[in-house]
């Protein structure tokens, strides 16, 4: 590897909130980067430049990034979020480079292949069932208990997930994901859903590095609202965690334990837990860094950021420090309030004056519409805190929400727009 140019392929997607941060990144530590898109629009080949192709299309897409590492060698293959892991491993599989094996990246990718391996290997974990889409939601009420969540296998970021509580909040919550995946392009006619029990508990993050399967937690987040259903919206993220040492400890074998079962083996794992009194039960494990703006929070060693970390551990370059800045930090993804035309976000200047504050981002577009979970797959925007503790961090977000004023007007239809 040392005679290969320092130069890696990057897999992202045109809407992706994560490129900018790993591109900066490779800026930063001189490594070369050719940015893969997930699409069908074939672009001009030239360093740096974004090449396009369909990374649903797995043979024919690994296929063509093989061809061109032949003519432009790369160290490593970097997936920015979920679409690229399993190509990303398929690659560097075929490239003989450091990577997952193609296998455990679709176990980390698949919520029902990652059940089944979970359940094999005695991860605590909701022991699920899968249904074909289409099945009659009665026939699935009859083999299933209450509480339970209904998932999309693919799906990122808590989209199509949802709580029921009865049969009649089941059929509806079948119907509703069927749409989600059916606005998708998703043929329901082969399509899986996961209906699993629900975990009650605190939930939490973890933010970890495999190195020859062998994970190093880099973070544990806590999330202190309630994800209690029936959508699982996520909103603040605060590190460090505020729970007992000996629950992170059992968190943290837990996770290991987790990526193991998928046969994770080297770079970046996110995994979401719940935390009970029986102990930290598994939610899901992504073979990818947290998503989002969220890293912008993670500092390492004297200010190496995540994706600085995860792009000198793909490349091989030795890292000065896994450990974390010492002070507390947190991030809140601003919830949509609800479908619309956004307008504006009014009040970001009298929020980033709240102590600990340290920046807001509205990455909503305005005039563009919104839509919140389960359908929706974006947030409005990112508040990032800083602060001497867990609790100042977590007032400071909300107090910054709360200044915070969104402005939404209705969507018009179209049929109305054609009749004036």
């Amino acid at each position: 590897m040392s005679d290969t140019p320092r130069r890696i392929l990057l897999l992202t997607t045109p809407t992706s909130y994560r490129t900018q941060a790993f591109l900066q990144a490779a800026e930063r530590l001189r490594i070369e980067t050719l940015v893969v898109e997930d699409t069908p629009d074939v672009l001009r080949s030239t360093w740096r430049s974004r090449f396009a192709i369909d990374f649903s299309k797995l043979d024919h897409a690994a296929s063509a990034l093989v061809s061109l590492a032949a003519e432009f060698p790369v160290r490593a293959v970097v997936p920015v979020d979920d679409a690229g892991t399993v190509l990303a491993a398929l690659v560097a599989s075929r490239l003989g480079l450091p990577s997952n094996d193609p296998e455990a990246a679709l176990a980390a990718r698949d919520k029902w292949v990652m059940r089944q391996r979970f359940a094999a290997a005695g991860v605590p974990a909701p022991r699920a069932h899968a249904f074909p889409a289409l099945a009659d939601p009665r026939a699935i009420a009859s083999r299933i208990s209450f509480p339970c969540v209904v998932k999309p296998t693919r799906l990122s970021g808590s989209r199509g997930v949802i709580r029921a509580d009865d049969a009649e909040q089941l059929a509806q919550a079948i119907e509703r994901v069927r749409h989600i995946l059916a606005s998708d392009g998703v043929d329901l006619a082969s399509a899986l859903l996961v209906v699993e029990p629900f975990v009650p508990g605190f939930e939490v993050a973890v933010e970890g590095l495999l190195t020859d399967g062998e994970l190093t937690v880099l973070a544990i987040f806590d999330k202190p609202d309630p994800l209690d259903g029936p959508f699982f919206e996520e909103t603040i993220y605060v590190t460090p965690s505020r729970l007992p040492q000996g629950v992170q400890e059992a968190i943290t074998r837990t996770t290991e334990q987790a990526a193991r079962a998928l046969g994770l083996r080297t770079g970046p794992v996110h995994a979401e837990l719940r935390v009970n009194e029986r102990g930290p039960w598994v939610i899901e494990v992504a073979g990818r860094s947290i998503g989002g703006l969220c890293s912008r929070i993670l500092e390492f060693g004297t200010g190496m950021t995540l994706e600085e970390l995860i792009l000198a551990h793909a490349v091989g370059d030795p890292i000065p420090s896994l450990t974390r800045r010492g002070d507390a930090a947190g991030v809140m993804m601003i919830p949509i309030p609800g479908r619309g035309i956004l307008k504006g976000v009014d009040g970001i200047d009298a929020a980033r004056t709240v102590p600990g504050v340290i920046d807001i981002e509205i990455t909503a577009r305005r005039n563009h519409r919104i839509v919140p979970l389960p359908e929706g797959a974006s947030y409005l925007g990112f508040i990032f805190a800083r602060g001497e503790s867990p609790e100042i961090v977590e007032a400071a977000l909300r107090e910054a929400h709360r200044r915070l004023v969104i402005r939404i007007v209705p969507e018009v239809p179209l049929q109305a727009v054609l009749h004036q």
